[in-house]
C-alpha cells in the first residue's frame, strides 16, 4: 500500500468558530488570521494505492461546487477544482479511483464529489466508477439534519449518491469492498456517527482533530455539536493511537500532513516527526 496526501481546495472560515471557547489572543499565536478573523483551512485528501487491490481516496475536500456568493462566504478563492488537479499530478484521473471513503457529509469534505460550479447546470456527480463507502449514521444525518448543522451538507448530494447504485454504508469495523485493509471506528462529538478510516499505520482522523492545535484536549470547535463527549472520545482516540504507533492524518491543517501523537508526562497531548506532505509513502 502507497499513501499520498492529495490538496484539494482551501477554505478560509472565522477562526473563532474554528477554536470554539479559545481565546482569540491565544489561538492567533497558532494560526494567525486575516483582516476579516478567519484562517486558512487545507481539505486535504488521503489517496490509498493498492489497498485492498484497489485505488481508494479517503474524502474529496471542499471542492468547487458553490456558486460565487456562497464561494465568496466560505472563503474558497480558486475556481479550479484543485483536487482533481493533484491527483492528476499523482497520475490517476478521477474516473480511475476505485472506491471513495467520507467520514461523513459535510461540504467542506464531501463537496469534491462534484464538479466544479457552471451557471445553469445542475450539481454533476465525479468518480463515475467508484464506491462510496459512508458511514451508515452520517449518512442518516445527511438526510435529516439539524437545523444547527442543515447549512453543512449538499441537500442534492444524498440523491446523487443513493441514485447511483454505489452506494455502501458501514456500521461496523469493516466495508465488503475494502476487507481487512481498511479498519473504522466512530466518534459522535463532532456530527453523529463521525467515521475514521485507518490503514497502513495511518488513521484519518477527520473532524475528532482537524489540525495539530486540535490535538490538546481542551481544543474543539464551535461548529462541534457535542464537544465535552468530543473531548472524551479525543482522550480515548488518541491513547489508543500512541499505544499503537498510529500516526495522524490531519485534513484541515494548512501546513502538516501527518504527525506522531505524543503524550507528556504530565499527560499533555502533542505531537512529533511532522509532515508537510506525502507523496507514494509505504
Amino acid at each position: 500500500m502507497r499513501l499520498s496526501s492529495i490538496e484539494g481546495n482551501r477554505q478560509r472560515l472565522d477562526g473563532g468558530a474554528m477554536y470554539g471557547n479559545v481565546p482569540r489572543a491565544l489561538w492567533s499565536q497558532w494560526t494567525p488570521p486575516d483582516a476579516e478573523n478567519r484562517i486558512e483551512l487545507a481539505c486535504r485528501a488521503l489517496l490509498a494505492e493498492d489497498c485492498a487491490g484497489k485505488t481508494v481516496l479517503l474524502e474529496t475536500g471542499i471542492g468547487t461546487f458553490f456558486a460565487p456568493k456562497l464561494r465568496a462566504r466560505y472563503g474558497v478563492t480558486e475556481t479550479e477544482h484543485v483536487l482533481l488537479r493533484s491527483l492528476a499530478e499523482r497520475g490517476f484521473r478521477h474516473a480511475d479511483v476505485d472506491v471513495v471513503v467520507l467520514s461523513h457529509l459535510h461540504f467542506d469534505h464531501a463537496g469534491g464529489l462534484l464538479a466544479a460550479y457552471a451557471e445553469g447546470r445542475d450539481p454533476e456527480l465525479l468518480f463515475p466508477n467508484a464506491r462510496f463507502v459512508v458511514g451508515r449514521r452520517a449518512f442518516a444525518r445527511a438526510q435529516n439534519p439539524h437545523p444547527r448543522d442543515r447549512a453543512s451538507f449538499v441537500p442534492e448530494l444524498v440523491e446523487l449518491l443513493t441514485g447511483t447504485g454505489r452506494l455502501e454504508l458501514v456500521d461496523g469495523e469493516r466495508a465488503a469492498s475494502l476487507g481487512d485493509d481498511v479498519r473504522f471506528t466512530y466518534s459522535d462529538g463532532h456530527t453523529p456517527g463521525l467515521m475514521h478510516a485507518e490503514l497502513g499505520g495511518v488513521v484519518f482522523c477527520s473532524d475528532l482533530i482537524p489540525g495539530r492545535p486540535w490535538v490538546h484536549l481542551p481544543v474543539t470547535m464551535g461548529y462541534d455539536r457535542y464537544p465535552e463527549r468530543l473531548i472524551e472520545e479525543k482522550r480515548a482516540f488518541l491513547d489508543d493511537k500512541i499505544a499503537r504507533g498510529v500516526r495522524l492524518f490531519f485534513t484541515h491543517d494548512a501546513e502538516c500532513a501527518l504527525a506522531r501523537p505524543t503524550r507528556s508526562a504530565e499527560g499533555r497531548y502533542g505531537v512529533s516527526d511532522e509532515v508537510r506532505a506525502l507523496a507514494a509513502r509505504s
